[in-house]
């Protein structure tokens, strides 16, 4: 069993530009790169690095907008990156399904995506491209993101069965939820586009004061709400060599990509680089 081993790229190293994140990536035994773009510049720095593209950004609220021209000018966006992706050798396609308008409900959401979404699938299945939409549930309090749950999941792949429209799995987003990683793991295996290499670690005392609601006065810690926070890999309560065994049996074949979330490993140019080499060296116990 030996999975690519990736990330995506954190602000601060972000900053050293493109070319020194590949070759510095490279140096520290990393496979692939998640990219925010498949352009010319990102591709020659990546081969020039010897590393690969693990998959590549279509964040675009205005996918979801009420506003018709807004949703036209959007889909347009993904397909021309999805054009670009073809062009650059790169096949995974990494969205997040929120609107712009974080009142929106996920409801009002899901049809406009139904709408839409089987015809951005087809341009998709020709250029070779798989999408692996998140499961983060957006903002509170609204949390607006559409396919952050199973029963969302469940509705959405029954509309468009073809696997070039998938998911990004990551169990940090379960845990939060309360959802059982494992079981999503198992029930949705067949579409499984990517893996995000990132930890969910459930706080008691917090959990105590405030139950699975924001804070009401901040939580103590960055990328958290209260009750739990995001760590790095081996820092939560993931069973990571649950989820090797489990991904080698369904002949998973892409990366298990680092989304460094971190407060610990957060600020600076050295904290950032320190959280994803003690993340990879996690990573490499159970899928190397």
């Amino acid at each position: 069993m030996s999975f690519n081993i990736g990330t995506r790229i954190p602000p601060k190293i972000s900053e050293t530009g493109i070319e020194n994140v590949a070759k510095w990536a490279a140096e520290i035994g990393l496979d692939v790169l998640d990219v925010p773009n498949a352009g010319p510049e990102v591709k020659r720095a990546c081969d020039a690095a010897g590393i690969g593209i693990g998959s590549v950004d279509a964040i675009i609220p205005a996918l979801l907008s009420k506003d018709y021209n807004e949703r036209g000018e959007a889909f347009e966006k993904v397909k021309a990156t999805m054009t670009e992706m073809n062009q650059a050798g790169a096949s995974v396609l990494f969205m997040c399904l929120f609107p712009a308008d974080k009142n929106q409900s996920r409801d009002e959401s899901f049809v406009i995506w139904k709408d839409i979404f089987p015809e951005l699938v087809k341009h998709a299945e020709k250029n070779g491209v798989y999408i692996a939409i998140e499961g983060w549930p957006g903002p509170a309090p609204t949390y607006p993101t559409i396919g952050c749950t199973p029963e969302m999941l469940r509705a959405m792949f029954e509309v468009i069965p073809s696997k070039h429209f998938g998911l990004n799995y990551d169990p940090s987003h379960l845990v939060r939820l309360g959802i059982d990683y494992m079981r999503a793991l198992h029930e949705f295996s067949d579409r499984i586009n990517h893996v995000h290499g990132k930890d969910t670690e459930i706080l008691s005392e917090e959990l105590y004061e405030s139950g699975i609601l924001p804070a009401t006065f901040g939580s103590k810690y960055d990328f958290s709400e209260g009750s739990w926070r995001y760590t790095i890999p081996g820092h939560g309560t993931v069973e990571w060599s649950e989820v090797a065994v489990v991904l080698d049996r369904i002949g998973y074949k892409g990366a298990i990509s680092i989304e460094l979330e971190d407060h610990r490993f957060w600020g600076s140019l050295e904290a950032e680089q320190q959280g994803i080499i003690k993340a990879k060296e996690q990573l490499e116990m159970y899928f190397k």
